[in-house]
C-alpha cells in the first residue's frame, strides 16, 4: 500500500480512505475503513472515463455482475455508486499478494498448492458461470493469495451470457497472454465458459513455471501466438501436464467442461487449507 497524495480525497460516501492500493488507465484502487471498521478494496473511476456513456453501462455491469457471482473464492461487492461523478465499487480486502507477485516474489509454486490452486479457482469460475456469467479476464494479476485460498476480483469485463447489447468485432476484451484463441481472434465468435477455463489453465501454467505460457512482447505477438502457436508449458508438473493441456486446447470443444473437473490423479486431495494461500513472500508451502 502507498501513501494517499494530496489530491486524494480523505473519505468516499462514508469510507475512510487509508492509502493507495493501485492505479491505472482506468481509476484508482483505495484501502478504505467503513464507520464500523470493514477493510474494503475502493475502485473509484476517472471522471472523465465515466463520461462516456458506454462505459456507465459497462460499470453498472461490472457491479450486477459482481454481486450476482456467491462463492467463497470469488471477491464480493460489498457497496457501489455507479452513478456518482466519479463511479466507485467497494469489495472485500483480501490481505494477500496477487498470484502474480507471490510468482516474481517466491518463484513457481509447489504440487501441493497448485492443486489446490486449480480446484479453487475452478470452484469460483462454477458460481461465474452458474450466474449466466463469463469472467473473460482470468489472469494472475486478478487472483488474490489469502492465507485460507485464493479469490477471483475484478468483473469489469465479465458479460451476461446471454447478452449482445456490448458485443463488438475486431476487438479484443482481455489480458494478452491469458485470454483464449477466440478472443484474441476478435472475430465476434462467441466466448462462453470455455475461454476462462482456457484461461485458467494459463494460470495454472505461470504459477507451475513462472512463465506466461505464450511468452511475453507486445500484444499482437502474444495474440498471434494464442491463436496459431502450442503454448509452452514445460516444467508443469507431470500430475498436473495432462488437464492443463486439455484445458490449452484451441478447440473450444476438446477442452473440460467449465469448470475443469477435479480428478484426483489431477488436482489431488484438498491438504491443508492454507496450502492455495500466499499471504507474503516466503510463505508458500
Amino acid at each position: 500500500m502507498r501513501p494517499l497524495r494530496h489530491s486524494d480525497p480523505s473519505t468516499i460516501a462514508g469510507y475512510r480512505l487509508l492509502g493507495r492500493l493501485g492505479a491505472g488507465g482506468m481509476g484508482v484502487v483505495y484501502l478504505g475503513r467503513s464507520s464500523g471498521g470493514t477493510l474494503v478494496a475502493l475502485k473509484v473511476i476517472h471522471p472523465e472515463q465515466a463520461e462516456d456513456p458506454g462505459f456507465r453501462v459497462r460499470f453498472r455491469r461490472e457491479v450486477a455482475a459482481a454481486r450476482l457471482v456467491q462463492s467463497p473464492w470469488a471477491v464480493p461487492v460489498v457497496d457501489a455508486d455507479p452513478d456518482a461523478r466519479a463511479p466507485w465499487l467497494a469489495s472485500a480486502y483480501v490481505p494477500g499478494p496477487a498470484l502474480s507477485e507471490a510468482v516474481v516474489r517466491t518463484g513457481p509454486l509447489p504440487l501441493p498448492t497448485l492443486r489446490r490452486l486449480g480446484q479453487l479457482l475452478a470452484e469460483a469460475l462454477e458460481s461465474v458461470h452458474a450466474a449466466g456469467l463469463v469472467h473473460r479476464d482470468v489472469k494472475p494479476g486478478n487472483v488474490l493469495l489469502a492465507l485460507d485460498g485464493p479469490r477471483l476480483i475484478d468483473f469489469g469485463i465479465a458479460r451476461a451470457l446471454d447478452d449482445t447489447a456490448l458485443t463488438a468485432t475486431n476487438m479484443v476484451i482481455g489480458s494478452p497472454g491469458y485470454l483464449s484463441p477466440e478472443q484474441a481472434r476478435a472475430d465476434g465468435a462467441e466466448v462462453g465458459p470455455p475461454s476462462d477455463v482456457f484461461s485458467l489453465g494459463c494460470v495454472l501454467a505461470y504459477a507451475a513455471t513462472g512463465r506466461a505460457p505464450f511468452g511475453s512482447g507486445d500484444a499482437p505477438a502474444l495474440l498471434y501466438r494464442t491463436v496459431h502457436d502450442a503454448p509452452d508449458i514445460d516444467g508443469v508438473p507431470e500430475e498436473l501436464f495432462p488437464l492443463v493441456e486439455r484445458c490449452l486446447e484451441k478447440n473450444v470443444r476438446r477442452r473440460p467442461r467449465a469448470p475443469p473437473p477435479p480428478p484426483p490423479q489431477a488436482l489431488g486431495a484438498a491438504g491443508p487449507a492454507r496450502a492455495p494461500g500466499v499471504a507474503r513472500p516466503g510463505a508458500v508451502s
